[in-house]
Formats: C-alpha cells, sequence, structure tokens
C-alpha cells in the first residue's frame, strides 16, 4: 500500500516509540518517502528550502524508523522513531512545548 502523493506533500507526524511522545511534525514528498524507507531514517522535504534534508545529518540527533503507517485517506503518515538527541531545532526533546492551555 503506498500513500497519495497526487496533491505533492504529505504530512509526517513523528512519535517516539519509547514514550508515544508526539516529537514534530514534518512534510514528505514521494522523494523523501522511497529514502525513508531505504535508509530506516527519517528524510523530508523542507518547504523553505525547496530541498531534501535528512534529521539529525548535521546535528546528529537521528531518528532511526521503527514504523510507517498511513491514515485512512492515504494522505498521512505517522511515524515511529528511535530518537537520538533532542527532535527540535531548538534543542527541546520535542517541538511540542508551547503550552497555550
Amino acid at each position: 500500500m503506498k500513500p497519495d502523493f497526487h496533491k505533492g506533500l504529505l504530512p509526517a507526524i513523528i512519535i517516539e516509540e519509547k514514550t508515544n511522545e508526539v516529537l514534530m511534525l514534518a512534510y514528505m514528498n514521494e522523494e523523501s518517502y522511497k529514502k525513508t524507507l531505504e535508509t530506516r531514517t527519517t528524510w523530508f522535504y523542507s518547504r523553505s528550502r525547496q530541498q531534501l534534508w535528512n534529521k539529525g545529518a548535521t546535528s546528529g540527533h537521528t531518528q532511526h524508523v521503527k514504523s510507517l503507517v498511513m491514515d485512512c485517506d492515504k494522505d498521512t503518515l505517522l511515524i515511529t522513531v528511535e530518537q537520538k538527541g533532542p527532535a527540535c531545532h531548538t534543542g527541546e526533546h520535542s517541538c511540542f512545548f508551547n503550552v497555550i492551555i
């Protein structure tokens, strides 16, 4: 079964295997999806830089893919990872640390 990339980018929700904590949200195109399957590390498409990026390639804060599933519409991915170091570029463990309520 393959995700539906006909509309371009798909959101990818990244969660940590040990805690089920949501670490981040990023976007994948078909190429980054294929690279993720091939390497078992997360690859994403940067909307601002208009290029692929491998999570942790420069920081060392890598994500080893443990499972990858898609939703019922085949247009959102949920990726469970083993996270090495913080997931957020700010140095926080998760990108979701700004509490509103």
